[in-house]
Parts: structure tokens; C-alpha cells; sequence
């Protein structure tokens, strides 16, 4: 207990809590549709990680599934939160987007000089109109807007016209093994269905802690992008609970959610580069442990990141007809078996009917 009463939580805890909610301490029997729903989304800066983020938490799953949902027009991908692409589903692409919009407004202040004089409210209307009629890319949008404001910088008038609207990317683009440039239209119009209000903030504050939680006020507002959460949680905490972290951080969460034991095992599990679970916490620590920090990506370059007993261990990729695995330091031969393992599962699910080898440095194991 700390000096406030709070039960202290160590990393291994909150990582153990976290990987539950997360659908990695063990796999899931949820559709796509409701893991989509249930994560508060998948980013999607490109195309496959969603795929492969689900191919890691969920039992029974085929990227198909996801990819007809996308085809069905039942999720979809967007900019949302943190300003980057997520799929999500078409509820929370009508709902949620609302909810984030005052960062897409801070956003814009970036790139006022570029909008002098132009009227944002007469651009958004002009750009709803040109994406209905037809799905634009950006360099589309950058002359069509061009055309109406000389003046301004046509840059900025793309990113005013993603900014003010909720414009989704439109199929085949984020079809598994299909490809597309990117073309954008408005939710409502590619959805069939009007905006509906912005969710509230107790909603996502809940929904939040359910799919990463137990988290810190900072945490939510990074995983968000947004500012000024803290009254939602004080006003919530009569029905939260709260804990600390090891260095006195308060963390709220729900009462009813998992909380595994710390010594509980955690499987080794492929992740895809940009995966929420490494980008949704301000400390992250409960994942990547220090020693290891900054590994997972280079400048805006995310990796695709491989968990050992819930935590950071390495990264892998495929190199051709290869799934090579790079280890940031030694392995137990238990351990070994276990990525090998898990790495068999994932190739046979991602790409079935293909034959791979699975490599550690120099070491190649046929499978």
C-alpha cells in the first residue's frame, strides 16, 4: 500500500492486466467485428498490421474475416486518434471521430499560415461535395481546392479538407492481398448512414480502461492524442478503482476487470509494426522494459515487435519465403521452442499453404 491507501501494482502486474485486455495473455474467441470494437480500434498506418494484430489475439481467425468486414463496408479505415489511420468499426468511425476532433482542430493551427484566408467552414463544405461525387486522393483534393483558393498552400488544403471532415479510406485499398491508392470519401457517405453525436467522454474513459487499463490520466490522453481529461476521471472515480504504479502514479480501472496474477504465463506473441499496445501508454514500461526502449521503431519507423513473457524481446520480419527473428538478447531453449512455435502458428494462419523458414541469426529451422 502506498501513503493514499492505493494498492501498488508492479510492472509485471499492470502487464499481466494490460495483455489480458489486450486479447494477448490468451487468445480470444471474439469476431473480428468485436475484437475491432472491443480494442477501441487497430492502427492501420499501413495496410497489414490490423491484419496481423489480429492474427495474434484471436483463435479461429483468417485475415479474410477482417478483410470481408472492410469489403461489407463494416469497418473501415480513418484518422482518428493520435492523427493516425486506424481501422475501426463503422459505429466508432461515426461516433468516435467526434470525440477526437478537437486534436484534428489543434492540428489544423499548425498549418494556419498555408490556410490565410481561407474560409474552413466553406472549404469543408466544398471538399464534402467533391468526395461524394466521387472518391479523391489528396492530390486531387490539392487541385481541386487549389483551383478555389490560388493562394493558399495546397498542402494545406488537403490536410484542412482530412481535418474538417471524417473522410475514410474507400476499398480496395486495406483489402488483404489486394492493393489501391488512397481515395477518400466521407464516413457517412461510404457508410450509408449519418454521423451520430460524439460518444461521451465517461463512455470512452470506460471503454479505454476495459481495452488497456489500469492506466493514468496521462496514459488515456496519449492513447488519444487529446488534453484535459482529468475531470472525466474524477468524475468517474466513485466507480473506478485505483492503484499506483511503482513510482506513485495513480491508475484508475474498472472494478469487475481482469487483473491476472503476475506469475501468470504470458505466451509469446508476433505483433505488427505500430501496434496499439505499444503506443497507447505514456509509461510504457509495462511493456518495454527500459534497457530496450527506442528499440521497436526508428524516427516515425515502427518495427513489427516480438513479446517474450508479455514483455519486448525482439523484432522479426519476413524476408522472402523467410520469417527471420531477431532475439535483443538470449534465449531459453524453452523460450526458443515457445517463439518457434507461436512463429509456426502465425505463419500457417497469415499465409497458409505456404512453406517458410524460420531463422535465428545464423541458425535456420526448417518448417
Amino acid at each position: 500500500m502506498t501513503k493514499s491507501g492505493a494498492p501498488v501494482l508492479s510492472i509485471r502486474a499492470l502487464n499481466r492486466a494490460t495483455l489480458a485486455r489486450q486479447l494477448l495473455l490468451r487468445r480470444s474467441a471474439l469476431s473480428a467485428r468485436d475484437a475491432v470494437h472491443h480494442l477501441l480500434g487497430l492502427q492501420a498506418q499501413n495496410t497489414e498490421p490490423p491484419y496481423y494484430a489480429l492474427a495474434a489475439r484471436l483463435d479461429g481467425y483468417a485475415p479474410e474475416e477482417l478483410s470481408g468486414l472492410m469489403a461489407g463496408r463494416a469497418v473501415a479505415r480513418i484518422v482518428t486518434l493520435r492523427s493516425t489511420i486506424h481501422t475501426h468499426t463503422a459505429e466508432d468511425c461515426l461516433t468516435l471521430r467526434p470525440f477526437v476532433q478537437p486534436a484534428r482542430d489543434r492540428e489544423l493551427r499548425l498549418f494556419r499560415a498555408g490556410l490565410a484566408g481561407v474560409d474552413l467552414g466553406r472549404l469543408a463544405a466544398l471538399a464534402r461535395d467533391l468526395v461524394e461525387a466521387e472518391p479523391r486522393t489528396m492530390a486531387q483534393l490539392r487541385a481541386a481546392l487549389g483551383a478555389e483558393w490560388p493562394d493558399a498552400d495546397p498542402r494545406s488544403l488537403a490536410v484542412a479538407a482530412r481535418g474538417t471532415l471524417p473522410l475514410v479510406q474507400v476499398t480496395p485499398r486495406g483489402l488483404w492481398g489486394r492493393g489501391g491508392q488512397v481515395a477518400l470519401t466521407t464516413a457517412e457517405h461510404w457508410l450509408g448512414r449519418p454521423a451520430g453525436p460524439a460518444v461521451g467522454p465517461d463512455a470512452v474513459v470506460r471503454r479505454y480502461l476495459a481495452a488497456f487499463g489500469p492506466a493514468s490520466v496521462r496514459d488515456m490522453q496519449t492513447w488519444a492524442g487529446l488534453t484535459r481529461l482529468r475531470d472525466t476521471f474524477e468524475r468517474l472515480r466513485p466507480d473506478l478503482v485505483t492503484f499506483r504504479d511503482p513510482d506513485g502514479v495513480e491508475l484508475f480501472d474498472l472494478p469487475d476487470a481482469p487483473r491476472p496474477g503476475p506469475d501468470t504465463p504470458a505466451p509469446p506473441r508476433f505483433l505488427p509494426e505500430y501496434d496499439n499496445l505499444l503506443l497507447s501508454h505514456a509509461d510504457r514500461t509495462r511493456v518495454v522494459p527500459p534497457r530496450y526502449r527506442g528499440r521497436n521503431g526508428q524516427g516515425n519507423q515502427a518495427f513489427r515487435t516480438l513479446l517474450v513473457d508479455g514483455f519486448l524481446a525482439g523484432l522479426w520480419k519476413l524476408d522472402g519465403d523467410t520469417l527471420v527473428i531477431e532475439p535483443f538478447g538470449d534465449l531459453t531453449k524453452a523460450e526458443r521452442e515457445d517463439v518457434l512455435g507461436e512463429g509456426t502458428r502465425m505463419l500457417a494462419v497469415m499465409r497458409p499453404g505456404t512453406s517458410y523458414d524460420i531463422r535465428f541469426g545464423t541458425v535456420v529451422v526448417r518448417r
